[in-house]
């Protein structure tokens, strides 16, 4: 880009001995009407100072211009003021800008989440025990990748891992009461052991299951949900079928009536600080449900390991570790 000239006089940079730092140019002390200069000086000597000065600062001579420039009459000209040189700073401020990209509508900075977060956090989840970390997670840095991934990708498992122990919770009392869904894998499921259900779930049907949660999972870190947890994204967000946060080309291709999140829609319409409050709840009962889960496992497998579940837990004599060892093959 051509540095700016004054409308009336071509500029040549030139350095003189006495004016190191600016350039008349000529206009005698009236005003030019570039709007590309700034006058200063004294009545009885105005010049003309380029907003390029930044440009000619090194000396660079232009070879298209042979005017050498004026000097007023009974007047010296001198370097341009702190004052001056911040005018001419912010006048150039919008010319910088128009360089650079605008922003897209509605695009937000994400931050990573720290270990002071998970300090505030614990306060909110739990005033009386407070923050309790003793294996040091919240320091780790898993994979080489940072603390802030790390403590992402444990707070994402963690509530992961809360719903499936709150499903499966209430689900081990369910069954172990004998109550069944009408609906199910066809298959002969006599037991009243949770443990053994599953034993008895046939191979094509133990196939859909890991199959459907396979897809789940596979979805949920497709990028769907916008920032990834690790990322700055928000731990424990599924995204939709229907509307991915990250836009339409995550979309289910087959028409998918309910999100697997919210279904009905029942916190659509609820405020931020309802949904917070409820976060907070979900993390809590989550690691209740891990508990109570583990407990029922225990005490099944060894009886009085868990004296308050002594004769609710159903005993089991198989592997929970080889939960596919029973009649689960690949070929």
């Amino acid at each position: 880009m051509r540095p700016l000239a004054c409308s009336r006089f071509r500029l040549r940079p030139r350095v003189r001995q006495k004016d190191p730092g600016g350039y008349g140019c000529g206009c005698g002390g009236a005003v030019c009407g570039d709007s590309h200069h700034r006058h200063a000086g004294t009545a009885a000597g105005r010049h003309c100072t380029p907003l390029w000065l930044a440009y000619t600062k090194h000396n660079v001579a232009r070879p298209d211009t042979q005017h050498t420039p004026q000097t007023p009459p009974n007047s010296e000209l001198t370097a341009p003021t702190p004052p001056q040189k911040l005018a001419v700073a912010l006048a150039c401020l919008p010319v910088a800008a128009a360089f650079v990209a605008p922003a897209p509508a509605g695009a937000s900075v994400k931050v990573q989440e720290t270990k002071a977060d998970l300090e505030a956090l614990a306060v909110k989840l739990n005033p009386v025990v407070g923050f309790y970390d003793p294996l040091g997670l919240a320091d780790a840095d898993f994979w080489g990748r940072g603390n802030e991934y790390t403590i992402g990708w444990l707070r994402h498992a963690e509530i992961k891992h809360g719903r499936v122990a709150m499903a499966g919770f209430v689900g081990y009392c369910l069954h172990a009461n004998g109550v069944q869904f009408p609906i199910h894998i066809p298959g002969d499921y006599s037991t009243k052991s949770p443990a053994e259900l599953w034993d008895q779930v046939p191979e094509a049907g133990k196939w859909q299951i890991v199959l459907f949660v396979g897809f789940l999972e596979f979805f949920s870190e497709s990028g769907a949900a916008g920032a990834h947890y690790t990322k700055g994204g928000k731990p424990g967000a599924f995204p939709s079928f229907n509307s991915p946060e990250a836009g339409d080309q995550f979309k289910i291709p087959h028409p998918v009536p309910l999100d697997l999140w919210d279904p009905v829609g029942f916190t659509k319409n609820a405020s931020p600080e309802k949904k917070e409050r409820g976060r907070l709840i979900e993390i809590n009962n989550g690691r209740l449900a891990m508990l109570g889960l583990f407990g029922f496992l225990a005490e099944s497998k060894l009886p009085g390991s868990v004296p308050a579940l002594g004769g609710i837990a159903l005993p089991y004599d198989g592997d929970y570790m080889a939960p596919f060892a029973a009649d689960f093959h690949i070929f």
